[in-house]
């Protein structure tokens, strides 16, 4: 994913990240639909109808009518000669484009409807993903990702993994009506053993974290099985109950990552083969950055793993991946500079947030509720780690360009001098903490790999050294 394939998954709200997983054969759809005029209410069958006209104008190179049927702020994210440009680059990468293969049945989010359509290209096929504002008949989101069934099939399990050395079984995180289904990786052999529960990064993503044909949850939990630590990780909230969190007027990082983290350590508690006093919970990204809030939470956690988590600002973080990508090619364009603008003027509007704003419940910046943001302002991680006295071990990929050395300079900066601390980076490790060479970019989350071993083995030795 270059550049331009990365500008196009901007739209006006979060839930483009929202997965499909079932379908149906596309010859089961009611292939006489046409969408309904531009400004009044869609039916499922009439979303369809638009996604697959645009999809139709695309291929087509009519970018001109295509883009008549974005809502202004898609407008104002990808102009018409940037969505030339992404199509392009998508031809570019994936070879020509021959024909549709499937259309997956609608799901929905409050007023959208998303439709995700899989084009079969010369090099590969590629899911893509066409949010429709029910109520207006607009085009509010866009993006193209790889087949998802495609991808699984390239996940090759790594070779630090002795499937021999473990097993796993399914498992429920949590009770009532946020129950999350995760499995147990528990090695064999008499126990109990020491474990650690995987917190994952923003999104709305499975327990393996996948992303791709990667799955680095998959690897870290094959992995320290196969090395004697038992590991669980679970489907996040805002993939399972999506639909549910869509309406929450109140909904922070405590709902979406910290009360089912908590959940998952109170689970091993009870689970026969774990060492009680030996739990730890491992972060990564988001993950990373609310560890500390983890650990606060629960202070009898034996410790803290944090792989790249963030000491800045989310919103902060937003702007400089921007940045980075739009920098990838050379001088940003006045239509990149464009969407850039857009973006700091949202980022602005966090800033100037207060505690004591009234706005409406319904208000959201960047795709969350205003309180989002505020309990993220109010949060600062490396602080809270330096009130802590459990151990903590933090990880960082140098060649990491979403959470940065930048931010690992925060962590030593507070906690360089705490003995409960240790800290880490590998200098050939992106955000993934997967190998490769020179800059990072999007493009290296399409390629097959697996969380790197000396990352493995030093997880594994420093959970071991705890007492």
């Amino acid at each position: 994913m270059n550049r331009a394939m990365k500008l196009i998954v901007l739209s006006a709200s979060v839930i483009l990240s929202v997965a499909c997983s079932s379908s149906r054969p596309a010859s089961t759809l009611a292939a006489t639909t046409t969408p309904a005029p531009v400004g009044t209410a869609v039916s499922e069958q009439e979303a369809i109808a638009l996604a697959e006209k645009l999809l139709d104008l695309m291929t087509k190179q009519d970018f001109s009518t295509a883009y008549g049927y974005f809502d202004d702020t898609m407008k104002t994210a990808l102009p018409q000669a940037q969505l030339q440009k992404a199509w392009e680059s998508l031809i570019a990468q994936a070879g020509a484009y021959q024909s549709k293969l499937d259309t997956q049945p609608p799901t929905h989010q409050n007023q959208f409807t998303i439709v995700v359509i899989t084009l079969q290209f010369e090099k590969a096929p590629l899911d893509i993903r066409v949010v429709v504002n029910s109520n207006t008949g607009q085009i509010s989101g866009l993006r193209f990702m790889p087949n998802q069934s495609e991808a699984a099939k390239k996940y090759t399990p790594p070779a630090y993994a002795d499937p021999n050395a473990f097993e796993e079984r399914d498992v429920t995180v949590g009770t009532g009506e946020w129950q999350l289904p995760g499995t147990l990786t528990i090695p064999k052999g008499q126990g109990p053993f020491p474990a650690v529960v995987l917190v994952h990064g923003s999104g709305p993503n499975d327990r393996d974290e996948t992303i791709g044909p990667d799955k680095p949850f998959k690897d870290l939990a094959w992995g320290l099985a196969s090395r004697g630590i038992a590991v669980l990780r679970y489907d996040k909230r805002t993939k399972v109950y999506a639909d549910k969190l869509a309406s929450a007027t109140n909904f922070t990082v405590k709902e979406e990552t910290t009360d089912d983290a908590i959940a998952a350590v109170g689970l091993l508690r009870q689970t026969e083969s774990v060492d009680p006093k030996r739990i730890f919970v491992l972060g990564h990204s988001l993950g990373g950055l609310l560890a500390p809030r983890i650990g606060q939470a629960d202070p009898n956690i034996s410790g803290l793993i944090i792989l790249a988590g963030s000491t800045r600002p989310l919103e902060d973080l937003m702007v400089e991946q921007t940045q980075y990508i739009l920098s990838l090619n050379g001088t940003p364009t006045p239509d990149d500079q464009k969407q850039l603008d857009a973006l700091k003027q949202q980022v602005a509007l966090i800033k100037e947030l207060k505690p004591t704003d009234v706005v409406s419940p319904t208000t959201t910046i960047l795709g969350a509720p205003v309180q989002y943001w505020l309990d993220l302002e109010a949060y600062q991680p490396a602080d809270v780690a330096s009130t802590l006295k459990m151990p903590i071990l933090i990880l960082q990929g140098e060649r990491d360009y979403q959470v940065t050395l930048q931010d690992f300079q925060g962590w030593k900066d507070a906690l360089s001098s705490h003995s409960n601390v240790q800290l880490k980076t590998y200098p050939d490790l992106n955000h993934l903490f997967m190998n490769g060479t020179g800059k990072s970019t999007p493009a290296e989350y399409n390629v097959p790999g697996n969380v790197a071993v000396k990352v493995i083995d030093d997880i594994a030795a420093w959970v071991k050294q705890q007492p």
